[in-house]
């Protein structure tokens, strides 16, 4: 069941990547990519054991493909990295994981820095003949993703080869059954994120579905709309903000046969211009990090509901639950049943954690929810969780971030309600005694440690924060302020 083999079975000459890095375009089969990935096994063979765990620190393109791939075929675990982290952020999440070695590129070296051992994976391979897929089960280990960190640090979510077959039937029902004649994939996601990864990629090559690679640093209307010409795409994932600047500018795309999102709702008047400017009904999923598209719109099989997510993807038993673990007609808490196929094996050494994760045979999405027959509707989030731009962003690691600088006595970050990214990310922060520490400062200070998507684009400093009896931040009073902000500033 390894996952590699899913994805290099097919025929020679078969279309799997087609690159538009650096401004060309090239077809990459799956046979050229199988060279590419046996060439980085071999490498990696002298190097690592199975269930080690080998971190990828790569954009779009045919190698961090070809990185991934090649993990699996000697059966270690891949560790998705993200280009826009800084050095903490990078740090911290391979520090946990005990990361033996970086297959990355000039840029992604010069970002680990000292951290690890990194291969330049478009130079690392060894000539030779086909290497031998590793044995693996469904639940063999195979890739640690990290969450956003929405309670301390990021945790990292374990698992199995099952992952890819449990992604399937999702993608598949929110692109009006993928595979099609003419079918083309591409997002605007990177790739270091389940999104791009599992729900774009990888089902892509198992299905046989040519997959676009180009990078964007920052999403941009007119090279989206570029790539999606010169690429031939037909089936796009674009995050809820993507949506809401390709709306902003007006923007027409001809040709396209499905587009899905994910990540928060859309609401009917972006399922009216979708069906006006994109000429398909925006199908919607559900999911998380750990356990990832367990619901999906799909416009081909029934019509779509403003306000609902869709309906539970076949394999998956997902509900909304009570207190007491009990499906309610109420809303409730939307939880998806143990063993679903996407499910992770567990979090990166915190039991604690993972079960913390569950209620009886249920694990909680940490949303709240409400069924009306097979629909599922969201209701809101559950925790502290900041969605801005399509990124889940933690609040924790930014506080973390910003406390360690030498001006700041204590902080509180919160996402402040935004009409373009949803959410903002707004700290309120007390400053040291005598410390004259700038908003501009704190800014450039995070964004040079975390990822650059994530600093607080506002800050307030304050006299003191509310707080718990136990010292805690009360968050939700924080929220509260922040979205009363908004009527203060019209």
């Amino acid at each position: 069941m390894n996952m590699a083999a899913q994805c290099l079975s097919h025929p020679a000459g078969t279309l799997a990547i087609i690159d538009l890095t650096g401004g060309g375009h090239r077809d990459v089969t799956t046979d050229a990519l199988a060279e590419m990935t046996d060439s980085l096994a071999r490498a990696l063979m002298d190097r690592v054991a199975p269930g080690d765990r080998v971190g990828v620190l790569l954009s779009q393109s045919p190698w961090c493909a070809a990185a991934h791939l090649a993990i699996w075929k000697v059966g270690a675990i891949s560790v998705p990295l993200f280009k826009l982290f800084k050095h903490d952020a990078l740090a911290s999440r391979m520090s946990d994981a005990g990361i033996v070695l970086v297959l990355t590129d000039d840029e992604g070296a010069r970002l680990v820095g000292d951290l690890a051992e990194c291969w330049d994976a478009s130079t690392a391979g060894i000539e030779g003949g086909p290497v031998a897929f590793a044995e693996a089960t469904a639940t063999t280990p195979a890739v640690l993703i990290y969450t956003s960190g929405t309670t301390g640090t990021p945790k990292g979510a374990l698992h199995g080869h099952a992952v890819l077959d449990g992604h399937i039937p999702g993608v598949s029902l929110s692109h009006d059954d993928l595979g099609q004649p003419g079918d083309c994939l591409w997002t605007p996601a990177d790739w270091a994120w389940i999104g791009g990864l599992f729900d774009v990629l990888m089902p892509g090559l198992a299905l046989g579905v040519p997959v676009v690679a180009a990078r964007m640093e920052k999403f941009d209307t007119d090279q989206c709309m570029n790539i999606i010409r010169q690429g031939a795409v037909k089936n796009v994932f674009a995050p809820p903000t993507a949506l809401r600047m390709l709306k902003a500018a007006d923007a027409h795309i001809p040709g396209l046969r499905s587009v899905a999102s994910g990540g928060e709702p859309l609401g009917a008047e972006m399922l009216v211009w979708g069906r006006n400017a994109l000429g398909v009904t925006i199908n919607e999923f559900y999911g998380q990090t750990e356990c990832n598209m367990v619901v999906s719109s799909s416009a081909a099989r029934f019509p779509a509901r403003p306000g609902y997510m869709g309906r539970a993807v076949p394999g998956f038993d997902v509900q909304v639950i009570d207190h007491d673990g009990k499906i309610t007609s109420e809303e409730g808490d939307i939880a998806v049943r143990r063993g679903a196929p996407s499910m992770m094996l567990e979090y990166w050494n915190r039991p604690e954690d993972t079960a913390a994760k569950f209620r009886g045979d249920w694990m909680l999405t940490g949303d709240r929810g409400q069924k009306d027959g097979p629909d599922i509707r969201f209701v809101g989030r559950d925790d502290d969780v900041i969605t801005s731009a399509g990124y889940r962003i933690g609040p924790a690691e930014i506080e973390d971030c910003l406390l360690t600088h030498p001006g700041v006595a204590t902080v509180g970050v919160v996402g402040k309600p935004d009409p373009l990214r949803t959410e903002i990310v707004k700290a309120y922060v007390v400053r040291k005694a005598k410390a004259d520490v700038t908003a501009d400062t704190l800014r450039d200070f995070v964004k040079e440690r975390l990822a650059s998507y994530s600093y607080p684009r506002e800050i307030t400093f304050v006299a003191e924060l509310p707080m718990t009896v136990t010292g805690k931040v009360i968050r939700k009073e924080l929220k509260a302020r922040a979205a009363a902000e908004i009527g203060e500033q019209t």
